[in-house]
């Protein structure tokens, strides 16, 4: 069995000067960023390299209709792409590695050869999707009104560069829904069947960090995370090489109909579906693994564990809230579609299910939140 394997080269730099030096960013770079983001921190080094920002080509979720429009753009013959962001631009601009890229959906269906022909760098600028060190490019099909993965190893990263400086302009409610998303990234991996010894560790000091960190925001204030924004990008990190490695299961595969229906940002989506699950596995298995993550978050937050997940929910509520289903314009009659897509679509993900959730189990979760 495969325990571990860490493809990009990981790259730590405390500003963005020092980044751009390094690389000696140069005409055959296609840098893919957002405004906010690149002309604060990059705007006054009058770089070489040609600039796209993502927002020019549509808002939110990352998709494929958004990354046909910014590759028709790409105007050009570049030897790296280098993506500066969070979810939405890692995501789509690791198609841009490959020398087949549209039509997008025949690539998603594996119909175009998949090459790598560019070189990739990944530099976050959440603390959550831990996308930098993953192979997995999630897009909404807008034709299809769901999201769905592509995984091969083509889109790994040859570097992912950590750059804690570019947080700093992370508005609260992004920092919130992206660091949850990282939670959930390592609590899914660890109750994987595919986790191993080496990716627990990277999981279990994820969960630690982002629990840690949460306790003392909710102590003190949103403010209190500025000196925290290293442990939490090093702990989106950590839980990206833990799901890189071992999967996500029912909790990121139940929150794709959702996201892709009502256009929920992943990381609120995954937090909305989180405990129910969490309750799910409990009540399917309670004296498996599981039992080894509860003692984990238990013995962080400081409960016992037969109330852990409430006491983990009123922890989580203090830094994001979670929204009953309906209150995002879900009906009833979604619930049945939500879960045929879960069974019908979501398969690479439920193999990775701690515990095996048939379709009424995932229907029942589903009206638990609703």
């Amino acid at each position: 069995m495969k325990m571990l394997s860490i493809k990009p080269v990981l790259d730590y730099y405390a500003t963005c000067k020092e980044f751009a030096e390094a690389l000696q960013i140069n005409e055959q770079d296609l840098i893919i960023t957002n405004e906010y983001i690149y002309q604060p921190f990059f705007g006054s080094m009058n770089l070489k390299a040609t600039v796209l920002y993502q927002e020019k080509y549509g808002l939110g979720e990352p998709s494929d209709e958004m990354a046909e429009k910014l590759y028709a753009d790409m105007k050009g013959d570049f030897k790296r792409i280098i993506a500066i962001g969070g979810g939405t631009i890692i995501d789509i601009s690791k198609l841009y590695a490959l020398k087949n890229v549209s039509p997008i959906l025949d690539l998603f269906d594996r119909k175009l050869d998949i090459i790598k022909d560019k070189q990739l760098v990944l530099v976050p600028t959440t603390c959550g999707t831990g996308s930098e060190v993953t192979n997995i490019s999630i897009l909404e099909l807008k034709s299809r009104h769901t999201k769905m993965g592509l995984a091969t190893d083509e889109l790994f990263a040859d570097s992912a560069v950590m750059i804690p400086e570019l947080l700093n302009g992370l508005p609260f409610k992004f920092f919130a829904t992206s660091s949850v998303d990282a939670l959930i990234h390592a609590y899914e991996s660890y109750l994987s069947p595919k986790s191993s010894a080496y990716t627990e560790i990277f999981a279990r000091e994820a969960i630690s960090l982002i629990l840690k960190g949460y306790m003392e925001i909710a102590k003190n204030g949103e403010e209190s995370r500025k000196p925290l924004l290293k442990d939490f990008l090093f702990a989106s990190n950590y839980a990206g090489i833990a799901f890189g490695n071992a999967g996500v299961g029912a909790v990121h595969a139940m929150s794709y109909p959702l996201g892709g229906t009502y256009h929920v940002p992943h990381g609120e989506a995954n937090y909305a579906l989180f405990v129910g699950v969490c309750k799910a596995y409990q009540k399917g298995n309670p004296s498996g693994k599981i039992q080894e993550v509860n003692k984990i978050i238990c013995d962080i937050i400081g409960c016992k564990e037969d109330v852990v997940y409430e006491e983990l929910e009123k922890l989580l509520n203090a830094i994001i809230q979670r929204k009953p289903l309906r209150e995002y314009g879900v009906t009833k009659e979604d619930l049945d579609a939500f879960t045929e897509n879960v069974m019908t679509k979501q398969g690479r993900l439920t193999a990775n299910n701690y515990v095996p959730l048939d379709a009424a189990a995932v229907k029942a979760i589903y009206e638990s939140l609703y």
